[in-house]
């Protein structure tokens, strides 16, 4: 298979063509190792290739899901797929396998993937990019030495740059949707407990991480979540989905939305004006369409919000690496850890259970304020992020800061992401607009909890209204000839 025709398809698409035997799957997979060679030298968002992918097929190692045969990343981070390394980025897990497959796994296996490799993010995926001192940086595609965000940074620019159509990404503060917003991917965060982390969590980040993809077409992004998202044993609860499956939610008449935006600085930190039009433009696109369209928001502090996720957050950080250190047969130290993870660790050692409690429970007052005003809107745009993608070494794990400065210090562009974090709704980050930089812009819209089903819909829509599959960055598949 031509590697230009691989990287100009999306999950779908190389699904089909394999299912009418045009292609099979492994052509396929030799597509997305060859364009990994091709590319991955400049934008280093693959850590790891598997020699045991080409094959899968023949071996009946891949489940009979809608993307069979399609290739995929799984993210450097959790423990998920049994005998493959998961390092977490960090030289503390250099070397690390897992032992079991998670219900994410299984759920990743039956919709037909393949599993070619993994993709990078930044230490314990702490920070907005994929950025380390063990695998090394990855850049936005559309800017050499820009940040991808974080922490799905690997694969957000893996998707962005044709690498693979698909691939993993977690989210327990804007991990996906960031990411998606400065590689200029899709990035859904789903409803909270939408995605199983069984067995052995009942809900990763205490209720607040999701996992799920980076994708380029909205199709993909719908029947990866038909695939992804369903109950798996011992789920605490059952997310309500509606009757008609995700994928066939595209293309139902669309409702008449009740859509508020706002792109009005949450904290002290400026929107970056450019960004500011563009949720004006897409918000008047909205009301062309038919939607009711006003400028409004809850009102949510997200200074407070910081403080209460310094306590749930970290509550046990030192635990777990200590853990980590005894399995490994090493120490958490500086020869082990980045400077911004030893702080974190040594501030875990200092927060009490009873802190923890505490602000568990004062989450439900930012979490009314947003019932509250969802209780008069279907949708909330806003941007994703509230800047554009910044040099290499603005954020990571390798600053020398104190816990609360490095939360403050990312939120900045981040703000707009963590309130969904915090009240479970889905949002979902769609490359909506470009800046006059050349760097993407991400718009968010978040919805009331279970109601993906009317992102997907409003994303369909803007994706026929505002297209944004013909966008190549300068660091693709198809412009490999001028990154040797």
């Amino acid at each position: 298979m031509n590697i230009d025709d691989y990287a100009g398809r999306d999950g779908l698409g190389l699904a089909e063509l394999i299912a009418i035997r045009e292609v099979s799957a492994d052509e396929v997979t030799r597509a997305a190792m060859a364009a990994i060679a091709a590319v991955d030298h400049t934008l280093g968002a693959v850590v790891e290739t598997y020699d045991d992918a080409v094959g899968n097929a023949a071996a009946g190692r891949l489940g009979a899901g809608p993307f069979r045969g399609v290739p995929f990343l799984i993210k450097d981070v959790g423990q998920h797929f049994a005998g493959r390394r998961s390092e977490s980025a960090s030289r503390l897990a250099q070397g690390l396998v897992v032992e079991r497959d998670s219900n994410f796994a299984a759920l990743v296996r039956a919709s037909g993937v393949n599993l070619i490799g993994r993709s990078n993010t930044p230490e314990f995926s702490m920070a907005l990019c994929a950025e380390n001192l063990l695998h090394g940086n990855t850049t936005t595609p559309w800017k050499a030495g820009h940040s991808t965000s974080g922490s799905s940074g690997g694969a957000a620019a893996a998707v962005a740059a044709g690498l693979v159509p698909l691939a993993h990404g977690s989210d327990m503060g804007g991990s996906i949707r960031g990411p998606a917003a400065w590689c200029g991917t899709i990035g859904l965060y789903p409803s909270r407990g939408r995605v199983s982390s069984g067995p052995a969590l009942g809900e990763g980040g205490w209720g607040m991480t999701q996992a799920f993809v980076q994708s380029r077409t909205m199709r993909d992004t719908a029947a990866m979540l038909d695939c992804l998202g369903k109950p798996m044993p011992g789920d605490p609860f059952v997310v309500w989905r509606p009757e008609e499956s995700f994928a066939r939610q595209l293309h139902l008449s669309r409702p008449r939305l009740r859509i508020a935006y706002s792109a009005r600085p949450l904290m002290d930190a400026p929107v970056d004006p450019e960004i500011a039009a563009a949720v004006e433009s897409t918000a008047a696109l909205l009301a062309e369409m038919g939607h009711r369209v006003e400028e409004a928001a809850p009102a949510i502090d997200i200074a407070q919000m910081d403080r209460l996720c310094l306590d749930i957050w970290y509550r046990g950080f030192d635990a777990t690496l200590d853990a980590l250190a005894a399995r490994m047969g090493r120490t958490v130290g500086p020869d082990t850890v980045e400077r911004a993870t030893l702080k974190f660790y040594h501030f875990a050692r200092e927060r009490s259970a009873e802190a923890m409690l505490a602000a568990l429970a004062d989450l439900n007052v930012p979490r009314r304020v947003m019932g509250g005003f969802f209780a008069g809107y279907d949708l909330w745009l806003t941007p994703t992020a509230a800047q554009v993608s910044r040099p290499w070494g603005t954020y990571g794990m390798n600053l020398d800061l104190e816990p609360l400065d490095f939360l403050v210090h990312e939120q900045r562009p981040a703000q707009f992401m963590v309130p969904y974090n915090i009240t479970g709704q889905p949002a979902i980050s769609l490359p909506l607009a470009m800046h006059s930089s050349g760097l993407p812009i991400g718009l968010q819209f978040g919805a009331r909890h279970g109601e993906e089903h009317l992102l997907l819909q409003v994303g369909a829509a803007l994706e026929e209204a505002m297209p944004w599959k013909d966008r190549t960055p300068p660091i693709h598949v198809r412009n490999r000839a001028s990154l040797d």
